[in-house]
């Protein structure tokens, strides 16, 4: 409203300077640019986000396989940080041997992180194997890459609201510097004849 106000108010000055109704038409482009199209940005990059992600969660729905896995032995050292992406509600509490058969029938065993507390030899517990039964993470589910899309359509829009204001404040910088070079100029221009008897009668 204040780059309305002031396009209106510069409308038909005639104290108005060129860098008054370019300043005012920055800040209704801006306006513009930022309740237009930061949000049509957001929902373009949230909606294409939202489709890839959404068919990487099917693609890994159909590549990766819950298998029984079975304790053969605890094992010692420090569990690594779990990925907040791709964990569930159940985290990794203790490290294992453990043995598994893959979903091509192929039978393997190796050390991997279980959802037991107390981990005794002959406990089972679900496991995440590719078709081939090597380890890997839990399938990305639905609400988790509808939520990340909406989290990248919401930052896409800031993002571009940020750029435009950057722009607009920018803009507006040079302005207000050109202008004092000019007030300069005048004023070095009436500078001699200042302050003496008989100026501007």
């Amino acid at each position: 409203m204040r780059a309305l106000g002031g396009l209106w108010r510069w409308r038909h000055n005639p104290l108005r300077r060129t860098t008054d109704l370019a300043e005012a038409w920055v800040a209704l482009v801006a306006l513009l640019l930022i309740t237009v199209a930061a949000p049509v940005t957001g929902c373009l990059v949230g909606a294409s986000a939202q489709d890839s992600l959404q068919r990487s969660a099917r693609q890994q729905r159909h590549t990766r396989h819950a298998v029984t896995a079975t304790v053969v032995r605890k094992l010692g050292g420090a569990l690594p940080e779990a990925d907040p992406v791709t964990t569930s509600g159940r985290e990794a509490h203790s490290r294992v041997l453990a043995r598994w058969t893959a979903p091509d029938g192929t039978r393997r065993h190796g050390p991997v992180l279980a959802d037991l507390r107390s981990p005794h030899r002959g406990d089972r517990f679900e496991l995440w194997t590719d078709r081939h039964g090597r380890i890997t993470t839990r399938p990305l589910n639905s609400a988790t890459a509808t939520t990340n899309a909406v989290l990248a359509g919401i930052g896409a829009a800031l993002l571009t609201a940020a750029l435009v204001e950057t722009a607009r404040r920018v803009t507006v910088w040079r302005l207000v510097r050109r202008r004092y070079a000019r007030w300069d100029q005048a004023w070095d221009r009436a500078g001699p004849d200042w302050g003496k008897a008989g100026t501007g009668s």
